[in-house]
């Protein structure tokens, strides 16, 4: 094949080609790949229903007409609904796509909060104000939006009075208990009993209409 004097849409799947059998293996493994839009020659059915730039039809056409379209005006070809009877195909500009996909979910993943399980470790023989400052701590990760796993660690024979830990735990949650629910109850790993604490249905209640309050204020201010 004289590459040189190929079409620029052939040239394209050649190099598509080329680099999925370098890296084949590693694709495969990935799931995200069977949902891959299939390009220009990668495209196997002989009758597309073909979709403009704009997203207006154009009409149903065979393939290799629909890649003379593409060619002609300076797009490629994708396949954006294979399953389609006939396949739908559409004009596009495939580095353009990419990079507006890539925005698109970078803002995505920037406007999603990652909720994190903090610790709050302490003895069974913790002093009041030991447990204040503890309990602070937990209010300051309560209120940034994250979860909090409480551990009270026993010592020596001290596991023969499981009981105390729990109560230990317990005090140290009601001075929490008007921000915090607790998600998951008193249980034992090795010599550590540990409840989860999250912000409570009434707390996120009351953050949102603190919010929405401050939004009509500040519309309010704007008029």
């Amino acid at each position: 094949m004289n590459v040189i004097n190929s079409s620029p849409l052939l040239i394209k799947a050649l190099i598509y080609k080329t680099w999925h059998a370098i890296i084949g293996s590693e694709l495969k493994e990935k799931p995200l790949i069977k949902n891959r839009i299939r390009l220009n020659h990668e495209i196997k059915a002989p009758t597309v229903r073909l979709l403009g730039v704009d997203s207006k039809q154009i009409g149903v056409m065979s393939l290799k007409q629909a890649l003379e379209q593409a060619e002609s005006q300076g797009y490629d070809l994708a396949e954006v609904s294979p399953a389609a009877e006939p396949p739908v195909a559409k004009l596009i500009d495939w580095g353009k796509y990419q990079y507006e996909q890539a925005k698109h979910e970078a803002k995505s993943r920037k406007k999603q909060k990652t909720i994190e399980v903090k610790q709050v470790r302490m003895g069974l023989k913790i002093g009041d104000h030991d447990i204040e400052v503890k309990r602070r701590a937990a209010r300051k990760f309560l209120e940034a939006g994250n979860k909090v796993k409480i551990t009270a660690r026993f010592k020596g024979r001290e596991m023969t009075h499981q009981d105390l830990g729990k109560q230990v735990l317990i005090k140290f949650f009601e001075g929490l208990s008007d921000i915090a629910s607790i998600e998951q109850e008193a249980s034992m790993t090795g010599r550590d009993m540990s409840i989860v604490v999250g912000q409570s249905k009434a707390y996120k209640s009351k953050k949102i209409n603190e919010k929405s309050n401050a939004q009509t204020q500040d519309q309010q201010d704007d008029e």
